[in-house]
């Protein structure tokens, strides 16, 4: 990883590009520390607990930006939101799949539509932590005051959260465009690094008060150390499918006659799994902040059992891990479009008749795939949760945090390389 990036600096084009985008990244962090107006964010502390439920989720993902109630509290989680969205409908609606399927020109109306439904999320949402804030008595008295002050004070507030988002999707693009790419995984990795060192300095502040033995603070280094180096073998893990084409005459040349692969990942979904996970398992923990049911009551014992620290999390946490894999997976791969692409190009699997036979293969690989790169996320996002029963050290959302860290590293550092392949071509002139 070092030496592509000291290679990088070398070529005054990348090294210009890396520049803009640490830039970007710049504006990004100095946007999550300016204040919205008329709120009080210390009142907020209380609303992300230990960071366990939907809000502690949120202000993860937005590098603590969300509990300080700073003009990009909404960090990129409307993107997300609204990415998904058209994702799913992409494959629901025959008039987005044919745009999907146009090329370059398709690509950029479905971004279009992308972006307008991020604005529109990012309004829902900015409206619903308003009402959250006044709930929390986080806007003063004195902006609520009369009718006329708390509109204006509610619709600034909600409109410059939205603006926020807004923002911070632009720079996403900033990056795509005159960057090094892969622009919204990048701040997205940017705001979960920036809580690296406040994290640190709790475990070092527990260590100091003897909250914690000694050992800890060290034995968890390690394990994060060791979980960084599973998720890079397994996310450069790969199943090819080989591929062999036959030789065809076109006029005097001919063509084909060649091999290659089809390389399956077994990390096909990423982390989004995790997210579909978390964001439905916290919603127990989010209801409960704002109704509390009586004790012993039917209620109070299942709020309880979905603790996130409890058995019950833990396994259901680890089985919608695996269902959501399973239902990303099939929304990514069409076995039946892959196999026809073959059958097109004149290709074949050896040993697979084309048409049918050659579907029911690739459909039985992903299936395996997916169930052995769902245990794989299953384990990265349920490992943390007992490290925190056996320790009393509360990380989570460690493993999340993780996965997307190494994933947009990795991502990054395979950009790159394939910018310098292209800038760089050592016999081409030779």
């Amino acid at each position: 990883m070092l030496e592509v990036i000291r290679n990088a600096f070398k070529n005054p084009d990348l090294r210009k590009k890396i520049f803009y985008t640490l830039m970007i990244l710049l504006i990004f962090r100095i946007g999550a520390a300016i204040p919205a107006p008329f709120v009080d964010a210390s009142a907020l502390v209380q609303l992300t607990g230990d960071g366990s439920n939907f809000f502690g989720y949120l202000n993860m993902l937005s590098g603590g930006a969300f509990q300080d109630a700073t003009i990009f509290a909404m960090s990129i989680t409307p993107y997300i939101n609204a990415s998904i969205i058209i994702q799913l409908l992409t494959v629901a609606i025959p008039a987005l799949e044919r745009l999907a399927k146009e090329g370059g020109e398709g690509r950029k109306k479905l971004n279009k539509i992308t972006r307008w439904c991020t604005v529109g999320i990012a309004l829902l949402q900015a409206t619903g932590y308003y009402f959250l804030m006044r709930n929390y008595n986080a806007i003063p008295s004195d902006y609520t005051s009369d009718a006329a002050t708390t509109w204006f004070t509610g619709i600034t507030i909600v409109l410059v959260f939205t603006a926020g988002a807004a923002l911070i999707m632009w720079l996403g693009e900033q990056i795509n465009d005159k960057g090094i790419g892969n622009g919204i995984s990048i701040i997205l990795f940017a705001g979960i690094i920036a809580r690296g060192p406040a994290a640190f300095m709790v475990l070092v502040e527990l260590w100091k008060k003897g909250g914690i033995n000694y050992f800890l603070v060290p034995l968890t280094l390690i394990v994060f150390a060791a979980i960084i180096v599973f998720i890079v073998i397994m996310t450069n893990a790969e199943r090819r499918i080989p591929v062999y084409y036959a030789k065809r005459v076109v006029g005097r040349k001919m063509y084909g006659g060649q091999s290659s692969y089809i390389p399956i990942k077994v990390s096909m979904s990423g982390v989004m799994p995790i997210i579909f996970a978390s964001a439905f398992l916290s919603l127990p923990s989010t209801i409960q902040m704002f109704w509390t049911p009586k004790a012993d009551s039917f209620w109070a014992h299942v709020f309880n059992a979905l603790s996130p620290r409890g058995a019950a999390y833990a396994i259901l946490y680890f089985l919608l891990i695996i269902a959501f894999n399973y239902f990303y997976i099939s929304i990514q791969y069409n076995p039946i479009e892959i196999a026809n692409n073959i059958k097109s190009n004149n290709g074949a699997i050896p040993g697979i008749r084309p048409g049918k036979p050659t579907v029911t293969f690739i459909s039985k690989i992903i299936s395996k795939i997916t169930l052995l790169g769902a245990f794989f996320l299953g384990a990265i996002a349920v490992f943390p949760i007992i490290f925190t029963w056996l320790t009393n050290v509360n990380i989570s959302l460690g493993g999340t945090s993780i996965i997307i860290i190494v994933g947009v590293a990795l991502d990054t550092m395979r950009t790159l390389e394939s910018q310098m392949t292209m800038r760089h071509h050592s016999g081409f002139l030779k």
